[in-house]
């Protein structure tokens, strides 16, 4: 009797553990994203003031259909450069692959781990993220620093759940099918300034980048 529990009990983790990957990767549906949101997410260029705006290529591995945005914010007047990228997707694929993993698999260390903060919106309102840094030496020897933030929304409100990978199982968090966004804002850092408070400008326009976004939902 006890070997036959053992076997029902094991059997049930398998089941679960199944169901709940099936959930996360959409095995088991397909995922019916809105095309016109996604190009409307895919598509914008943000307003961050007098900026030179290109595409740049995307380091982070993008997997399960998903599709990801990368673009350089460069000021023309001294100002600090941004680099946006967006990931949309099915939410295993989105949800997984954060800085914390992939950074480090590209040679940076990570200086400051991961920490939840709450940004102020231009307009109202506010966005959950996560923000984390990371450092390498290049080989001219000179300090590669950059501040990471990032959040997930599948409606425009950002949010940073502790693990994502489950709090976005489509069957707990919203309807079968949707698309699951995740936005990465990073700004350098200088070594000098590494324990400096942040420039208000910077802030500032990071918490844009999040309000642009999150715009492109209700419209």
């Amino acid at each position: 009797m006890k070997l036959i529990a053992t076997l029902i009990f094991c059997g049930g983790i398998v089941i679960a553990g199944a169901v709940v990957h099936a959930g996360t990767t959409h095995r088991w549906s397909a995922i019916r994203p809105d095309p016109e949101r996604a190009v409307a997410v895919h598509s914008l260029v943000l307003n961050l003031g007098e900026r030179d705006i290109r595409e740049v290529p995307s380091e982070m591995p993008v997997k399960e259909r998903s599709t990801c945005t990368c673009r350089q914010y460069r000021s023309t007047t001294g100002g600090t450069p941004v680099v946006v990228s967006v990931t949309s997707g099915p939410s295993g694929a989105v949800a997984t692959h954060t800085p914390d993993v992939c950074y480090p698999a590209g040679g940076y260390k990570m200086v400051r781990a991961p920490m939840a903060e709450t940004l102020d919106l231009p307009g109202g309102g506010t966005a959950a993220c996560l923000v984390a840094e990371f450092e390498k030496t290049t080989a001219g020897g000179v300090s590669d620093r950059q501040r990471i933030r990032w959040a997930w929304t599948t409606d425009g409100k950002w949010t940073a759940p502790k693990n994502p990978r489950f709090a976005f199982v489509p069957w707990f968090s919203s309807p079968q099918g949707t698309e699951l966004y995740k936005l990465y804002v990073v700004t350098p850092v200088a070594p000098e300034a590494a324990d400096a408070p942040e420039p208000p400008a910077v802030r500032d326009a990071v918490a844009s980048a999040f309000a642009q976004y999150s715009a492109v939902f209700q419209r």
